[in-house]
């Protein structure tokens, strides 16, 4: 079977210091995974492999069938997948409209030519005014990243992450910061901007955890002890004794 995504045997050392350690994972096109894990179990780090920033120590990644370990961060990219980070990483003096724009013009084929200009690009134009209307931000189409709200500047970075059209999209924290509703509300843009797509998130809060994955990848100390369904996951004693524990147990009650 060819999965959408698959790490087989994934290592990652820093000196003396192995930080992934043999993890081993298959993700199913169109399902959303949550990866979760205490404070150093090195999901950073992870994401930091799968999306390029980072060479794998030994082990394999493959992007639908296709090996990239090893392979640049652009390269990994253009073979359909993208990911946002922990930290804003805007265009801050670009407008919202120019930030889409930006990460629409290569997947539809537009290379740089300096005898063209962008607002005779109507296809990118097109596509850029539905992404915005996708995360909700075409009002404010002209107002300039710096001036945005904390939440939607999050909403600009998935509008980005999901512009280039890839098919599985990787999404660091992204309700990080952010209030009760407002983590209510990105929970359903997520939703809403990823269908029929494959989703990796690293995320804390429990609550987005449980209310938006299909399947929970528990990392701990560089492996992946658990993958499975929410439920099952929730279950897990060996899951609980290494991470959740009575936070799982405060979901529950919040949850009945």
């Amino acid at each position: 079977m060819s999965f959408a995504l698959e790490l087989r045997d994934l290592r990652k050392s820093f000196g003396k210091s192995e930080i992934i350690r043999g993890a081993n994972l298959a993700v199913q096109a169109g399902e959303r995974v949550a990866i979760i894990g205490p404070n150093g179990a090195g999901k950073s780090t992870l994401f930091n492999l799968i999306s390029g920033r980072f060479g794998p120590t030994s082990g394999e990644i493959h992007l639908h069938g296709q090996r990239v370990d090893g392979k640049k961060p652009y390269e990994i990219n253009r073979l359909g997948l993208s990911r946002s980070f922990q930290v804003s990483n805007l265009f801050t003096r670009l407008s919202v409209f120019e930030n889409i724009r930006c990460a629409v013009l290569w997947s539809l084929g537009h290379r740089y030519a300096f005898w063209k200009f962008l607002a005779d690009l109507e296809d990118a134009n097109d596509r850029t005014e539905q992404i915005l209307e996708m995360i909700k931000l075409d009002r404010k189409r002209d107002v300039l990243a710096m001036n945005l709200t904390y939440a939607e500047a999050r909403a600009l970075e998935i509008g980005i992450t999901i512009a280039g059209g890839s098919s599985v999209i990787l999404l660091d924290e992204p309700t990080a910061g952010m209030s009760k509703s407002e983590t209510k509300r990105f929970i359903q843009l997520i939703r809403d901007v990823t269908v029929g797509k494959t989703l990796l998130t690293v995320e804390h809060d429990m609550g987005v955890v449980f209310g938006l994955a299909d399947k929970i990848a528990v990392l701990v100390y560089g492996e992946v002890i658990a993958f499975d369904t929410p439920e099952a996951v929730r279950a897990n004693a060996r899951v609980q004794e290494a991470y959740l524990g009575s936070v799982l147990a405060e979901t529950q009650a919040a949850a009945a």
